[in-house]
């Protein structure tokens, strides 16, 4: 969009999957899977099917003449990518010409669940492991310079892209230039927590496949831009169009969250990798809950965000807000801050029509208040929004964001913090 702004007064978004006729005059759609007219699929749901299909999106993507690495944050998403990785590396022309061993990149605040996690598969896997800490205000900072390659003023994006961002830097400061990243996979499996809400398959199916067409305009504008802003190439293999077919063909029964069978979000994903023999990851990191990456980097990110937004937006702003921005009006000090930012180095109408908008909760579309009433009364794009079920929720007796003086929001531990999960002789407490 920077290289239209200054020249043209009206554009818009290219449609993904889509090609354009000037004879014809408009747009058409190419991309057709299957999945994209979001009939209910049927098929059962085989792990071995599912574990196969990601395979081969990973070797797919290894073929490089270049220095690469995969990004780690040790969630489940990551790790499968860097273990499939591991596994699949010696013996294709990459490891031939840059060796066997493969080096991994995590960022975040210091004492992070992230940067300990990541550290761990690291260790575990054997991966040649680079950690980035950044401070806050380092994050601070680089805002406007996310927003302006980012091109958005949507908050969970933001909160988002600028670790993403100034990881890329310094992977690209040693010479990598192709990083394999594990964006796609909780649209596809509907990872994000307030899928637990879900009420019904057929639910459950159209808002991942919601997700799924919208994601140009998310995960995968962060992935895109904030590697591209410093020449480095991110390749993802949970959007592999193959795998894709694959894992969204199966009867979305088996993705729904049914904590009486013991399944918790992207559990289909989990148990394809489950190898008492030869383990793909510790069994801990293989059913770590869903840590959004702007949550995993640190909690105080987001806080201190919201710290700062209220230095800079005060009461009286917040008031005029549905005059100053009519269209997508910002809710928060927070996302005024960013939208200020955004207006003045994108000031046209046609830049701001190109951010999507409404209610989110844990990176939700509107369907999450739709689907559990209660949290309404706390929008706030963090999985800790997701009350009741990410175990380090807000507080729901206290605002997510600060009021006036009284600083970042409380957090406070609302459920039980020991979870269980049981093999043959072994019984993890995470």
């Amino acid at each position: 969009m920077k290289g239209l702004n200054d020249d043209c007064e009206h554009f818009e978004l290219f449609p993904p999957g889509h090609l354009y006729s000037s004879k014809e005059g408009g747009f058409k759609r190419w991309y057709n899977p299957p999945w994209y007219s979001e009939s209910i699929p049927s098929v059962p749901y085989d792990p071995l099917i599912l574990r196969k299909a990601f395979e081969n999106a990973v070797i797919k993507r290894l073929m490089t003449d270049v220095p690469f690495g995969v990004l780690l944050s040790g969630g489940l998403d990551s790790s499968l990518v860097a273990a499939v990785t591991v596994r699949h590396l010696a013996g294709t022309k990459a490891a031939k010409q840059w060796g066997t061993q493969l080096h991994s990149f995590c960022v975040g605040l210091e004492g992070s669940s992230d940067l300990k996690a990541a550290k761990e598969v690291a260790n575990y896997l054997g991966t040649v492991h680079h950690e980035f800490n950044f401070i806050v205000q380092d994050g601070i900072d680089a805002i406007e310079d996310v927003i302006y390659h980012i091109e958005t003023y949507d908050v969970t994006t933001i909160r988002a892209s600028t670790p993403m961002f100034l990881m890329c830097r310094k992977i690209k400061a040693l010479g990598v230039k192709m990083v394999i990243s594990g964006e796609g996979s909780d649209e596809i499996f509907g990872g994000y927590l307030y899928f637990h809400k879900a009420p019904s398959k057929e639910e459950f199916h159209s808002e991942t496949c919601h997700k799924i067409k919208a994601l140009h305009q998310y995960d995968c504008l962060r992935a895109n831009k904030a590697t591209s802003a410093w020449g480095l190439e991110a390749r993802v293999p949970f959007l592999d169009k193959e795998f894709i077919n694959v894992a969204m063909s199966i009867d979305p029964e088996w993705k729904m969250i049914r904590s009486d069978l013991g399944r918790l979000e992207k559990w289909v994903l989990r148990n394809a990798f489950e190898d008492e023999e030869n383990p793909y990851l510790p069994k801990h990191i293989l059913y770590r809950q869903k840590e959004q990456f702007s949550d995993g980097v640190g909690y105080s990110w987001i806080d201190d965000l919201k710290a700062h937004a209220e230095k800079h937006v005060t009461d009286r702003m917040m008031q005029n807000a549905n005059r100053i921005y009519p269209h997508n009006t910002p809710t928060t000090k927070e996302a005024y801050y960013y939208r200020m930012i955004f207006e003045r180095l994108f000031p046209q109408n046609s830049a701001r029509l190109t951010v999507p908008g409404g209610p989110s909760v844990a990176c939700s579309t509107s369907k999450a208040i739709e689907w559990d009433s209660q949290w309404s009364n706390n929008l706030d794009p963090s999985g800790r929004a997701a009350l009741g079920v990410h175990v380090s929720a807000y507080d729901p007796q206290l605002p997510t964001s600060p009021s006036p003086g009284k600083g970042p929001a409380k957090i406070t531990n609302k459920m039980a913090r020991v979870v269980v999960v049981t093999a043959p002789s072994l019984t993890i407490k995470t």
